[in-house]
């Protein structure tokens, strides 16, 4: 066996982060901080963002990796930054945001005698994340990273913290840096639950669906709109929104649900399925114990985060399963058993359901409107502008009632 060549423990941490795709490192440095920008000139292809207070580190972090769909890395100093940055690390464990967070510490040993700025740092930060650890040999920091990459992409994704003493980042050894791991989790129910789901949703007589943020996390934008197209029923996003998830231009989309409970309850109440996309659209739209679920409702959820399934409320189905891979194999079974059952001329005018010329002229405004957008050009004239006029109306109907 061939013998490894040595390498220092900061330029191995930063050759990891690179190997697990991270393209951008986002940090304020203090003096814990420095061995890490001394090896960023060995890693000329690792972008460094500098962030002037920690809680804006984190959140730049958060916001990159939210609209790029990829794991993220950030770097804070000492206990005070890891402290500052907590808000935005609980923002990021809300979102699901797959993000290696690091904090500079110092020297093992001295910290033994408690010099400015130390604390332990691991306890504050594991609260809000999903593994929190520190290395104590160089020889682990493969290890280490390589899991911490795989536990932060792995669904539930989620936010995982490190340690990195100074003696660690300055040391230099053999080490095999590994190989990186990712989880597959897109699983679809079997044909015997499709065959259930399929049947229970064509019993429906009024089904509606709300979209939650994991319609974007697993990809499934196009899969959810071809479902709803197939299941002839309105679509409304979740009352806490943090981000789109599902294609506003699309004529099922009815917009976000309000955060007054009331208002919920009277949309809701015209329906007597609903259909959760997604683990958390139930419980971010229907929380208060005064306004429950209208009488007569049945609750069906999809999603990969059981522990939101059914948590609050009763869930008559509730399938563990990947949203695309599932959407996508329904909605040809639902047209298969049973076509259109809920076309649009059933929805009740109480939700703003268009007539047939105004859904096929929204359609056509939308298509139009995407053409233009293509070519750079804008809908200049909001009252030319069918889809805008449709939109208004919908806006109307809704607070009418």
């Amino acid at each position: 066996m061939a013998p490894m060549n040595r390498i220092s423990g900061r330029s191995a941490f930063l050759a990891l982060l690179k190997d697990e795709g991270i393209t951008h490192l986002l940090g304020n440095p203090g003096t814990t901080e420095l061995p890490i920008m001394h090896a960023l000139k060995e890693h000329p292809d690792l972008t460094y963002v500098l962030g002037l207070q920690e809680a804006i580190v984190v959140a730049m972090a958060d916001g990159y990796s939210r609209a790029s769909g990829k794991l993220v890395a950030c770097n804070v100093h000492v206990a005070p930054g890891l402290g500052n940055a907590m808000g935005s690390l609980f923002n990021a464990k809300f979102t699901g945001t797959p993000m290696i967070l690091t904090a500079g510490q110092q020297e093992q040993g001295h910290g033994l005698t408690e010099p400015l700025l130390y604390d332990p740092l691991v306890p504050i930060a594991a609260p809000l994340v999903k593994w929190a650890v520190e290395v104590t040999r160089l020889e682990d920091l493969p290890r280490i990273v390589r899991r911490a990459a795989k536990v932060a992409m792995t669904p539930p994704t989620g936010p995982v913290f490190i340690s990195l003493p100074g003696d660690i980042l300055n040391a230099e050894a053999g080490i095999e840096l590994g190989s990186s791991t990712r989880i597959d989790t897109r699983s679809r129910p079997s044909d015997a639950v499709l065959d259930g789901l399929a049947k229970r949703l064509l019993q429906a007589e009024r089904p509606v669906i709300i979209v939650g943020d994991e319609i974007v996390k697993s990809d499934a934008l196009q899969a959810a709109a071809r479902f709803a197209e197939t299941l002839g029923a309105p679509v409304y996003q979740q009352s806490v929104a943090y981000g789109a998830h599902f294609l506003s231009e699309h004529p099922c989309f009815m917009g976000g649900l309000s955060r007054d409970q009331r208002q919920v309850r009277g949309v809701l109440s015209q329906f007597d399925l609903l259909i959760a996309l997604g683990s958390d659209p139930v419980r971010m739209s229907v929380w208060s114990e005064v306004e429950p679920l209208p009488d007569g409702m049945a609750v069906l959820q999809i999603g990969l985060i059981d522990w939101d399934m059914g948590k609050n409320y009763p869930a008559e189905m509730a399938v563990r399963a990947d949203l695309r891979e599932t959407l996508t194999a329904l909605a040809p079974l639902l047209a298969k058993q049973g076509g259109n059952r809920h076309p649009w001329t059933s929805w009740p005018r109480a939700i703003g359901r268009p007539s047939a010329s105004t859904w096929w002229s929204a359609s056509r405004a939308a298509r139009r409107r995407r053409r233009s957008i293509r070519i750079g050009s804008r809908c200049r004239s909001p009252t030319r502008c069918r889809r805008t006029r449709w939109w208004s109306t919908r806006v109307s109907r809704r607070r009418a009632t």
